[in-house]
């Protein structure tokens, strides 16, 4: 078998308590197809090659079985299970990876583009390490909603997935136990003592999570649809 260049790992084992839905997040429809299928897509559009690797928890993987077949979804792809943790299901999903670089991306971002993909992807030539991120927009405070002090927001980023890193130092560093202290995937490579490059993310790159996230997302697929109509 030949040895892919890219791969990504899809996490997608949230069961998505803040959309208040009775099906988890990534399955729900946007734009009359589940948000997890048009994540996938992003990546395959990308490049068709792509090794795609999803994490689901094991109660939910006939369910999705069932509405890939009723969607006629043939994008190549494959599922492993999920773990208690995020930290779990990456660390499983890896020892399925064989990749030279690997994208570890959340399965309800689904608005991505393939120039994001291509500009991480680009950027491990230099690095080991690529996050996408954006500057903040809003003033911070630091403190309590009684004693807080002005922060300067020029230092701080919010971060976006896909999280790309080569894929034999990102295996390394998951080697390690779990901590709390890790919230993604940069967190736990930085903790093995590696760096991490960030470059521009894009604003429609949100996690839903919420339905006002769903609204939002809806309104911008909405607004390609009128552009080019």
């Amino acid at each position: 078998m030949v040895k892919k260049k890219y791969a990504v790992i899809v996490t997608a084992g949230g069961i998505g308590k803040r959309m208040g839905a009775e099906i988890p997040k990534q399955f729900l429809m946007l734009e009359k197809e589940p948000i997890l299928m048009r994540t996938i897509r992003c990546f395959h559009n990308f490049n068709s090659e792509t090794e795609i690797i999803v994490t689901l928890p094991y109660d939910w993987q006939s369910y999705w079985q069932e509405i890939c077949e009723n969607h006629a979804f043939t994008i190549p792809h494959k599922i492993v299970d999920g773990g208690n943790e995020r930290f779990d299901s990456i660390k499983n999903a890896l020892s399925y990876c064989d990749a030279d670089f690997v994208a570890i991306h959340d399965g309800v971002r689904p608005l991505l583009s393939s120039e994001l993909i291509a500009q991480c992807f680009l950027a491990l030539a230099e690095v080991k390490a690529v996050v996408p991120a954006l500057p903040l927009k809003e003033s911070l405070r630091k403190g309590s909603a009684v004693d807080s002090i002005a922060v300067d927001r020029s230092i701080y980023f919010t971060i976006q997935t896909p999280q790309c890193f080569h894929t034999d130092v990102i295996k390394l560093a998951y080697q390690t136990s779990y901590q709390s202290k890790f919230t993604d995937d940069a967190s736990v490579y930085e903790s093995a003592g590696g760096k991490i490059k960030l470059i521009e993310g894009e604003e429609q790159n949100r996690k839903i999570t919420t339905p006002y996230d769903l609204k939002i997302a809806e309104m911008f697929l909405s607004s390609i649809k009128n552009k080019f109509s």
